[in-house]
């Protein structure tokens, strides 16, 4: 255990982050002292620092041709000093780097006074303060609720990971007798995960009913906002879609999109039969909602389908005005095949399609980038490039270098991206309406792996080790995931399947968040933004 050696790395890859190019490196009198215990002038000389500045410093020139890397003490004195700086910026580019925690609230002042949007990146990845007892509150309420005083093993890879155990532990062991439970013959487990080993699963499109409402609509609290949908009437202008109260909602949860349309299809053809001098072909999502509307007496009758029939209609759409047919296709071969050559072009002509949306075109190139980000053919500049061509926004542009620092190869504990032959990739159809078929399915995210694993009693302890000395000598049975920094509805339909075909398994997943692209984008922007602290269940069936 060589501190120096430590710092020395650390200090590397802050300085190798920021790529080629000519650097300066902006300290204040502590971090000044750091970095020269650890390294001699001609070394850092060696990684193209060729200027040392003080913060504090008053008489720097502008220097617009040089990065700053910034290493600074998370101090009130230091981040009012970067505020300044920021708001006249000497510098062509910013990598800000804390040697501690700083607050949100800090992070926000910072990015405020960023107006010329010239910080690359911000680190500084920890719990804040007020964070960390919040989210193990309500973990340890949910623990509560469901009666278990579980052993908990954890992700070794995230520091974060390590400290929410301890701090679930702490409470359970000062709480002994709020949790003295029934003892069951196999413990239970909690099991505590980092959303950066698996940075895919929230990038790719869904085309489950509930995954497909939350990312195109968003689900809040199980209500959809409805009113932006055109020609909407006022009872539809807000829904609510809840597994506990609608059947229909229930039945479909996880079923593809194409069968979601066949089975309301199905219930309209029902009602048809009744009346068979009005029987009308129901062909498409388009024929449905026609069909709604002509029957006052259906949507009286009804008012489920007919909910439904409108949400379907909307989310087809949407699919149709986005292309997300052919964008879902290239994002599952970025995902789950290894053909770069094919990679490169298909997302390229995508980009160059000008119906394309940025947050489409920026996801797709995030993706390429977690693909292959140490491909030696990478085509990453060129495709940044083609998104500033395209229009997109220069802080969405910067969402891509965010995303590989937030779950990029020197992040991820696992093997996220294991090599495959693409011909071995059986690709996954479904069929459905008019206007819904070819739906790619390919990809499986992190988590299901994990958890097979887990349950087959293969799960390595030398990367999920267990907290204390006990450990598990059967297979688990009741199973807590808590994935810090969100969960996806991709990942409750994989808890959804091992529930149904693992016999005598129950899993619940939580996490601190509920991810669709927008809450995606916000957590790849502001690495250090853990602040996501409600906990959040998805409802899988397993309890």
């Amino acid at each position: 255990m060589n501190v120096t050696l430590a710092v020395k790395q650390y200090i590397s890859k802050m300085i190798e982050s920021s790529g080629p190019g000519m650097k300066v490196l902006l300290m204040d009198k502590e971090t000044t002292s750091i970095v020269s215990v650890v390294y001699t002038q001609s070394e850092i000389l060696q990684k193209e620092v060729y200027l040392f500045e003080r913060i504090d410093s008053q008489n720097r020139d502008n220097m617009k041709h040089l990065k700053a890397i910034c290493f600074l003490r998370p101090t009130k004195e230091n981040v009012e000093h970067l505020i300044q700086e920021l708001r006249r910026p000497k510098y062509s580019v910013y990598f800000i780097y804390f040697s501690n925690v700083i607050s949100k609230s800090e992070i926000k002042a910072l990015a405020e006074a960023d107006e010329q949007e010239v910080v690359a990146e911000v680190q500084g990845r920890s719990w804040e303060p007020s964070v960390l007892p919040r989210v193990t509150q309500g973990l340890t309420s949910v623990l509560l609720a469901l009666k278990k005083c579980p052993m908990i093993r954890y992700q070794l890879s995230s520091d974060m990971s390590k400290r929410l155990a301890e701090s679930v532990k702490q409470i359970i062991t000062k709480e002994y007798e709020l949790f003295d439970f029934r003892k069951t013959e196999v413990p239970p487990l909690l099991l505590i995960l980092d959303r950066s080993d698996d940075a895919i699963t929230p990038l790719l499109n869904q085309w489950t009913y509930q995954a497909m409402v939350h990312e195109l609509l968003g689900l809040n609290n199980n209500r959809i906002d409805l009113s932006r949908v055109p020609g909407i009437s006022k009872d539809l202008r807000e829904v609510v879609l809840s597994a506990e109260n609608d059947e229909f909602y229930a039945n479909n949860l996880y079923l593809n999109f194409g069968e979601i349309g066949t089975n309301i299809k199905n219930l309209m053809e029902d009602f048809q039969k009744k009346k068979p001098k009005d029987k009308q072909k129901l062909e498409s999502i388009s024929d449905m909602k026609a069909f709604v509307d002509n029957y006052p007496q259906f949507k009286k009758m009804s008012g489920t389908v007919s909910k439904h029939v409108t949400v379907v209609g909307e989310l087809s759409r949407l699919v149709s005005e986005r292309q997300l047919m052919e964008v879902s296709e290239v994002e599952q071969e970025l995902a789950c095949q290894n053909d770069h050559s094919s990679a490169q072009q298909n997302v390229r002509r995508l980009l160059q399609n000008p119906r394309l949306s940025e947050t489409d075109a920026v996801r797709l190139v995030m993706l390429y980038a977690l693909r292959y980000e140490k491909h030696s053919s990478s085509i990453l500049p060129s495709l940044m490039e083609e998104l500033s061509r395209k229009g997109v926004s220069e802080r969405h542009r910067k969402m891509v270098q965010s995303v590989v620092e937030y779950g990029g190869k020197r992040v991820r504990g696992s093997e996220l991206i294991a090599p495959t032959d693409a011909v071995a990739i059986t690709k996954q159809f479904f069929k459905g309406l008019k206007g819904v078929e070819n739906v790619y399915t390919q990809h499986q995210p992190l988590l299901h792996d994990t958890l097979d694993q887990l349950i087959k009693g293969r799960l390595k302890d030398s990367q999920f080790p267990y907290l204390g000395p006990s450990s598990l000598r059967d297979r688990p049975q009741d199973i807590i995931v808590f994935i810090i920094g969100g969960a996806t509805y991709e990942e409750a339909l994989t808890v959804y399947n091992l529930n149904r075909t693992m016999p005598g398994v129950r899993i619940v997943l939580g996490g601190t968040a509920i991810h669709n692209t927008k809450r995606s984008d916000a957590l790849y922007l502001f690495k250090s933004d853990r602040d996501l602290c409600n906990i959040n269940v998805c409802d899988t069936n397993s309890v």
